[in-house]
């Protein structure tokens, strides 16, 4: 296993391993405020947009690069 390669899946584990951290951030924030199932809904669905982004950024440049 060369560099590139460890790179490449450390970066995969850690950026998921993020992802789920930053989930569980906005749950926590949901409980705390106890914002409701309509708030958990609306949180999650605005603050995951951007990781949604972020993954369909991804996938595009990755399709791009062929």
């Amino acid at each position: 296993m060369n560099e590139a390669v460890f790179s490449q899946i450390a970066m995969l584990v850690f950026l998921t391993g993020l992802i789920v951290w930053m989930g569980f951030i906005v749950w926590d924030l949901a409980k705390k405020s106890q914002a409701g199932k309509f708030g958990t809904i609306a949180l999650f669905t605005v603050l995951g947009a951007g990781v949604i982004g972020f993954i369909v950024k991804t996938i595009l440049v990755e399709i791009m690069n062929f």
